[in-house]
């Protein structure tokens, strides 16, 4: 048996419902990677937005996991349990004056700045930056943008580059109804669970920077990043729950699993499709190069559903 490795890597569902399969693609392709190169394979439930969360979602997310025939190498961690580090991150980085109060909302933003509501992300103007510009019992926290180039290497995306300041803005990592932001949790936890590589769907390639400066601001260690194509619906947008993405079912998991090795890039023997998921799983261990993955997706819409 080959020694373990250093490697650590993640699955990082959040609870708001069932997984689908672009939540199998990212799934598979972390645990791939991890398996690849003998290292381990975490499993953690970014359980910190609970008006978004669904009942239960967190328990049926871990059995349709077991039932695919993932396997996890250490406790599931839940951010839930962890809203005191958090918050010690919030106070630490006010008290650096790294971060500030900001009473705007996104619809005086966009009333003040000129920018389009047609826009998904609005760039931050720094309205707040010395101090909150209207009074109100309840305000966001934002973390200061540096006006310099974040750059990284994505390992299928190739080279990123963005300047925060100019291309998102000081953005927000408590928000106003006292809930910590995905960017600052994830940011966190990456580095604290000693994450290695991180490897997600390319719907979140975005992220990377704004969770790269928040370590930076902490004094946190960055992992490697890899972001796999995005799986696209039947209306040409990203496969999500929000989107009414269809729940995957333990019942057809080997022919979904052989589905989503050909997404990405992958070869496996067709024979493979009609077996046992254990099989499958053999193959894919032995077989899995990060190399073959395709920058976007190479086959047609909705074809996991034939």
């Amino acid at each position: 048996m080959s020694q373990q490795s250093s490697y650590r890597g993640r699955f990082a569902p959040s609870p708001t419902g069932p997984l689908h399969f672009g939540s199998l693609i990212a799934a598979m392709g972390s645990y791939l990677q991890a398996k690849q190169q003998q290292g381990v394979w975490l499993l953690r439930i970014d359980d910190i937005d609970p008006p978004r969360e669904q009942k239960g979602a967190a328990t049926g997310i871990l059995k349709t996991l077991e039932g695919f025939g993932f396997e996890w190498d250490e406790d599931v961690l839940y951010q839930s349990n962890r809203l005191n580090r958090y918050l010690d991150a919030v106070n630490d980085l006010m008290r650096q004056k790294q971060a500030y109060l900001c009473s705007c909302s996104r619809k005086s933003i966009l009333k003040d700045s000129g920018q389009s509501k047609q826009q998904r992300e609005l760039v931050y103007p720094g309205y707040c930056r010395n101090g909150p510009i209207s009074n109100r019992h309840d305000y966001s926290i934002r973390l200061r943008c540096e006006n310099k180039l974040i750059s990284f290497h994505d390992k299928i995306q190739g080279k990123q580059s963005i300047n925060l300041e100019k291309d998102v803005g000081d953005f927000i990592i408590q928000r106003r109804d006292q809930y910590f932001s995905y960017q600052l949790a994830t940011g966190i936890d990456d580095a604290e669970q000693n994450i290695t590589e991180v490897v997600r769907g390319a719907d979140l390639l975005k992220c990377t920077p704004c969770q790269r400066h928040v370590q930076k601001m902490l004094c946190l260690a960055n992992p490697e990043y890899c972001h796999l194509p995005i799986v696209l619906g039947h209306n040409k947008q990203k496969l999500s729950k929000q989107n009414h993405a269809a729940a995957i079912l333990e019942k057809n998991a080997t022919s979904l699993l052989f589905k989503a090795l050909k997404f990405l890039g992958q070869m496996p023997p067709i024979e493979l499709m009609y077996g046992k998921k254990e099989d499958l799983w053999k193959w894919a261990k032995s077989n899995w190069h990060i190399d073959l993955v395709p920058k976007q997706p190479k086959l047609k819409i909705d074809w996991y559903n034939e």
